[in-house]
């Protein structure tokens, strides 16, 4: 049995929270230092409990937590400045980015690198950035980091260059590879070589290449989710018959 641990003054963020019970909550939390955590947060149900206003989705938080078992229980939270809240669309694709940590990263599996990331997407999505370009470079990111890099400057096999004119398939296993119309490979997603080069430069500026890089991340996301559904997506999709569709 593992020994009762304290953490204090983490910094994170919630992901999302659940009733525990009639009056507490259990809260997934991301944390620079350990990873997704679940808190159990006692009486934050009650209408006076000091969580209440605190324990916001996409706002920085600094997390104090005990406990011996896989959930542990929330001992402070404290709200840190530095981010607006989020409204709307940039809202719904919070709530995406949420959703792929949920169903993707293990619980207490340490990614700062991919935390960092994380915050850079809500700074650019509170700051009205164009969210489509802060969605595929959190993608890019978050794949590189489940050890799903993406082999994006060099083709798979021959490790030719890719040039920028031509057209691949992007083989799951193994990366890029030459166009063809027929054989197995043809099933695979298909792209330009000028979107993949600008997918390693996190150059998303051209429309073409955003809606590329859009297929081609969707397809190794759903490759990898193994038939999770992501329901955020429909609610970007609904958003999108009453907006411009661009993520």
């Amino acid at each position: 049995m593992r020994g009762a641990s304290r953490v204090a003054d983490q910094s994170g963020f919630v992901l999302h929270s659940y009733p525990y019970s009639e009056t507490s909550l259990l809260v997934e939390v991301f944390t620079r230092d350990h990873g997704r955590v679940p808190l159990i947060a006692k009486g934050a149900k009650r209408p006076r409990s000091a969580w209440r206003g605190v324990l916001l989705q996409f706002q920085p938080l600094s997390l104090s937590w005990s406990g011996s078992g896989d959930v542990k229980t929330l001992s402070a939270a404290e709200w840190q400045p530095g981010l607006p809240m989020l409204e709307g669309r940039a809202l719904a694709c919070g709530f995406y980015l949420n959703e792929l940590l949920l169903k993707l990263i293990a619980r207490e599996d340490p990614h700062p690198g991919l935390f960092d990331s994380y915050r850079q997407a809500l700074d650019g999505l509170a700051a009205m950035s164009d969210q489509a370009t802060c969605l595929r470079r959190f993608e890019v990111r978050l794949l590189s980091e489940l050890g799903y890099g993406l082999s994006l400057t060099h083709e798979a096999g021959s490790a030719q260059p890719l040039d920028p004119a031509s057209r691949y398939h992007y083989v799951f296993e193994r990366g890029p590879m030459p166009y063809s119309t027929g054989g197995d490979i043809a099933r695979y997603p298909a792209v330009s070589g000028q979107t993949l080069l600008a997918m390693a430069g996190e150059d998303f500026d051209d429309l073409a290449v955003r809606n590329e890089a859009k297929a081609l991340i969707r397809a190794l996301l759903n490759r990898i989710l193994d038939r999770q559904v992501l329901h955020s997506r429909q609610l970007l999709r609904d958003l999108q018959s009453f907006e411009e569709p661009d993520q």
